[in-house]
C-alpha cells in the first residue's frame, strides 16, 4: 500500500509539473465582461484614468468614464492598474525556433531560392515552450517569418494563444518575405572572390529575383486568360497577393546599398515595401519616406556595424526614423528567439536615446499593427477591435512591471509559464532555508 501511495503522489506531482509548464488554452469569451478603475491606455487616442472597458464576443464594445454595463457581464476591478493594447512582435521566428543547439526543432529556411508558396502558419508549434514565456511579458501577438536566402515565403501575425495553427492565425498572409541579397563588393585581400566575380554574383541573385517576380505575373496573366489550360503552380499563386498590393514585400535588409536596391526594385515592381532590419535606414530616411517604406528594426540592443561609428548609434535609430516622419516599428532579440519577450526594453532604450515615450510604445503596438495590415483589428484600444489587451501594475517599458492579466480577442489567458514555475521551485528552497518566509 505504501509502494502505491508513493507512485500515485509521484504520478500527480508530475502531472501538476506537466500542466504547470504547459498553460491550457483559454475557451471562447462567453459573456460580457468589463474592467473597471483601471488607467486606459487607448494608443491611438487619450489616456483614460478610472476608465472602463467593456467587451462582448471578442470585441471591444465600449471605452470610457462611464459605459453601460450589461445585466449579466463579469465585472473586474482593476483599481490602481493599468490596461494596453496587447504588444506586437514586428519579427520573429517563434514556434519555428525550439532550441537552437538542436537542429530537429529548428523550422525556419525551406530548400531552394524561390519559395513563396512556403507558410509560416501552418509551421508554427502551438506546443511551443517560449510561446507561454513570451506572453507573461505582455506580447500577445507575433509577425511570424522565414528564413532562407532568396524568397523565403510567406509571413504570418499569430495570436500567442490556441490549440491548432488556424486558432493562432490572426492574419496569413501578413507579407512575402524576401532575404536582400548583400550588395556590398569586398574589396579585402582575404575575399574569396574578386571583385569581379563578387558583381556577377550581385547581379544574378536580382536577375534571378527579377525572374521570378516576371514569371509570376506571367503566370498570373495567362491563368486569368485561359483557366482551364493552365495547371495550378502554388509558387506563383501565392504571390498574387503581393500583386495586388494587399500584402508587402518584406525585405532582410541592413546595408545602405541594400536598402536603396531594395525600394528601387519595389518601385519597379509596382509592390508594397516594409524593410526589417534597417539598420542603416536612418542614412536613406528621406528615400523612405519619400516612396513610405516602413521599417521593422531589428535590434535596438546591438553593437555599431562600423568602427568609427558611435557606441550608441543602434541605440538612436528609432528617434532618427520618428524625426524623418518614417513609419517603423520595434522588434524582438534580433536573431535569437530566447530575446522575444524582452522586446519592449528595446523599445525602452530607444526612449532613453531620444524617441519620444508615447512613440516608444507606439512602436510596438499600433506602428507594428500598420505595417502588418492588422491594425484594424488590433494594436490600440477601441471600438470595434478585438479585445487584445493586457492589464499591468505599471509601464511596460519598464522592467519592473508584471503582466497582471492578458486578454486574446475576450479569452483570458493563462500567464503561467516555465519561468514562473522556475520562480516558485527556488522561492520555496529559499522557504525551506528560512532566507524568506
Amino acid at each position: 500500500m505504501k509502494r502505491t501511495a508513493f507512485i500515485v503522489l509521484t504520478i500527480l506531482l508530475y502531472a501538476n509539473v506537466l500542466l504547470a509548464s504547459n498553460p491550457v488554452p483559454a475557451k471562447k469569451q462567453e459573456r460580457p465582461i468589463v474592467l473597471t478603475g483601471g488607467t486606459i491606455h487607448t494608443v491611438s487616442g487619450a489616456v483614460i484614468p478610472n476608465g472602463m472597458l467593456l467587451f462582448e464576443n471578442g470585441k471591444i464594445t465600449a471605452v470610457g468614464t462611464s459605459v453601460t454595463v450589461p445585466a449579466n457581464a463579469e465585472r473586474v476591478d482593476v483599481t490602481g492598474k493599468h490596461m494596453y493594447p496587447g504588444l506586437i512582435n514586428a519579427a520573429s521566428n517563434i514556434g519555428l525556433n525550439e532550441i537552437e543547439a538542436v537542429r530537429a526543432t529548428l523550422d525556419m529556411n525551406e530548400t531552394g531560392r524561390i519559395n513563396p508558396n512556403v507558410r509560416t502558419d501552418v509551421a508554427v508549434n502551438p506546443e511551443s515552450e517560449l510561446i507561454p514565456a513570451t506572453r507573461a511579458n505582455g506580447i500577445l501577438i507575433s509577425h511570424v517569418v522565414p528564413g532562407g536566402p532568396l524568397i523565403a515565403g510567406r509571413t504570418s501575425a499569430m495570436l500567442m494563444d490556441g490549440w491548432t495553427n488556424d486558432e493562432m492565425t490572426l492574419r496569413s498572409p501578413a507579407g512575402l518575405y524576401v532575404s536582400w541579397p548583400n550588395m556590398r563588393v569586398s574589396r579585402s585581400p582575404f575575399a574569396r572572390q574578386s571583385e569581379e566575380e563578387q558583381r556577377k554574383a550581385i547581379d544574378a541573385a536580382i536577375k534571378e529575383l527579377r525572374s521570378a517576380f516576371d514569371d509570376a505575373r506571367a503566370y498570373l496573366k495567362a491563368k486569368k486568360a485561359d483557366k482551364e489550360q493552365h495547371p495550378t503552380d502554388l509558387r506563383w499563386e501565392a504571390m498574387a497577393p503581393l500583386f495586388d498590393r494587399s500584402i508587402p514585400l518584406i525585405a532582410s535588409a541592413n546595408e545602405v546599398s541594400q536598402i536603396q536596391s531594395a525600394v528601387q526594385f519595389a518601385k519597379e515592381q509596382n509592390v508594397r515595401l516594409v524593410i526589417h532590419g534597417g539598420r542603416d535606414s536612418w542614412i536613406v530616411a528621406s528615400l523612405l519616406k519619400e516612396n513610405n517604406v516602413g521599417v521593422i528594426i531589428e535590434p535596438v540592443h546591438d553593437l555599431p556595424n562600423r568602427r568609427w561609428e558611435e557606441y550608441d548609434l543602434p541605440f538612436t535609430v528609432p528617434a532618427k526614423l520618428h524625426a524623418a516622419g518614417v513609419l517603423f516599428a520595434v522588434s524582438g532579440g534580433g536573431n535569437s528567439t530566447m530575446n522575444d519577450r524582452n522586446m519592449a526594453y528595446q523599445a525602452a532604450t530607444a526612449s532613453a536615446y531620444g524617441l519620444p515615450k508615447d512613440e516608444a510604445l507606439r512602436s510596438i503596438t499600433i506602428n507594428a499593427a500598420k505595417l502588418l495590415g492588422i491594425d484594424g483589428q488590433v494594436g490600440s484600444l477601441e471600438t470595434g477591435k478585438d479585445a487584445t489587451l493586457i492589464i499591468t501594475n505599471g509601464d511596460p517599458l519598464e522592467i519592473m512591471t508584471n503582466v497582471e492579466m492578458a486578454y486574446i480577442q475576450g479569452r483570458p489567458v493563462d500567464l503561467r509559464s516555465r519561468h514562473t514555475e522556475l520562480w516558485k521551485k527556488y522561492e520555496e528552497k529559499y522557504r525551506q532555508l528560512g532566507i524568506v518566509k
